[in-house]
């Protein structure tokens, strides 16, 4: 049996959402490859209903790996274990109590527009990228 690739459901006009994709990108060195989602996109639209959050102001990203959907400070440890890179080291951080974990996390997400900046447009891959995204319809046919 083929193991299915995870999913990156990602808000595609955050600076910092985009950033973290172009990270993941280039240190992604997993069987299967992780798989981009813009939340804007019919099957983000698809995945962010079935885990409770709203793709036009959306508190938390969408991390699926194994059948399992992970979100706010766990999203961020299951995504960057997964791809690698110097991020990987923030699970040192899971000592920390997930309530206050969460409470961080939902601090920046409130506060990712002003702090980070907002895109005009999500993030376009590259041409030997797109395999791995899946985006709104306004992106995808800019291509």
């Amino acid at each position: 049996m083929t193991e299915q690739a995870p999913i990156y459901v990602y808000d595609g006009v955050c600076v910092l959402c985009s950033g973290a994709v172009q990270y993941v990108l280039r240190h992604d060195r997993s069987d299967p490859p992780i798989r981009f989602v813009d939340i804007l996109s019919a099957e983000g639209r698809a995945l962010s209903a079935t885990h409770g959050i709203d793709p036009e102001n959306p508190k938390s990203f969408i991390y699926i790996e194994d059948g399992k959907a992970y979100t706010q400070s766990d999203a961020v440890f299951a995504l960057f274990d997964r791809s690698g890179g110097a991020a990987r080291y923030l699970k040192l951080f899971r000592f920390v109590p997930r309530p206050v974990r969460d409470w961080a996390y939902r601090l920046i997400a409130r506060n990712r527009y002003r702090i980070f900046g907002r895109r005009d447009q999500c993030y376009i891959p590259a041409p030997d990228e797109r395999d791995r995204f899946s985006l709104s319809e306004d992106v995808s046919s800019a291509r």
